[in-house]
């Protein structure tokens, strides 16, 4: 199957989320309705692995794919989403911040309660895909090329230590890429990588920069059934594409003032 495939971008679940995250929180019940709707209209959920696989390769996927996919590692996921996906046999994929879990890596950056290792280990063994997601969550576009490379390889070093396999799959924090850190992506070993973007993933997007669609604590079911049939969802997220091309101008610029400013040092 060639055809679009809706990949759902989820953060946080929680009843009571911290300020910095509610914005892109969903509550329990709110996930455990959308999911129901996914079972009802026979939507199978997939692994990042297991779509990329497939477009990379030739291989055959269910006929009503979906991805449900999570950033950063929230305790919630494993509270709250584990049981709703165990409920339906959904496969899913977590993206996690290293730096955020916790545990011996904990940087202290984090927005909200996170995942600790055991729980990710749980998730793990759930049908739930564990992805890289950087170390420290940096916007990973304006960093220095040292500083892109320890971010990403640190992450899958990690996640590989705690889980005794390397993670496949990529998911840049902010959505934020550029082509030197799609490249940065591939050259650690990730197979594929996912932006936002907030339309249909489809093949020819390539691996490294496959689309999400955000799903928000302000996502009503209605909106939701639009996203995952891929009607409306340019008309639902225009302000967000207008804001996202005007911040690439600015980002740009940034890039080209670090840029001269360091070869005259």
């Amino acid at each position: 199957m060639n055809g679009p495939v809706p990949i759902l971008m989820y953060h946080s679940i929680a009843r009571q989320p911290s300020d910095a995250t509610r914005e892109l929180s969903v509550t329990p019940d709110a996930f455990a309705e959308q999911m129901a709707l996914l079972y009802d209209q026979r939507f199978t959920p997939v692994s990042t692995a297991r779509l990329a696989a497939s477009w990379r390769e030739g291989g055959p996927l269910p006929q009503r794919p979906v991805l449900v996919t999570f950033d950063d590692g929230y305790e919630g996921v494993h509270r709250h989403g584990l049981p709703v996906l165990a409920k339906h046999g959904f496969a899913a994929t977590l993206f996690v911040s290293t730096g955020w879990i916790r545990g011996a890596y904990d940087t202290g950056g984090s927005l909200d309660t996170m995942l600790d290792w055991d729980q990710v280990r749980k998730l793990a063994a759930e049908q739930v895909e564990i992805g890289g997601h950087s170390h420290t969550h940096p916007q990973m576009d304006q960093l220095a090329e040292d500083a892109l490379r320890f971010e990403v390889r640190r992450c899958r070093e990690i996640i590989a230590d705690e889980l005794g396999t390397r993670p496949a799959s990529f998911a840049y924090p902010y959505g934020y890429s550029s082509r030197r850190v799609r490249d940065a992506v591939r050259a650690a070993g990730f197979a594929q990588s996912l932006a936002v973007g907030n339309a249909l993933a489809r093949r020819r997007q390539g691996p490294y920069a496959l689309q999400r669609v955000t799903v928000r604590r302000s996502t009503g079911i209605e909106e939701f059934e639009r996203l995952v049939e891929g009607r409306a969802i340019a008309l639902n997220f225009a302000r967000d594409r207008a804001l996202t091309k005007g911040y690439a101008m600015v980002r740009r610029a940034r890039q080209v003032r670090r840029k001269a400013i360091s070869s005259r040092v």
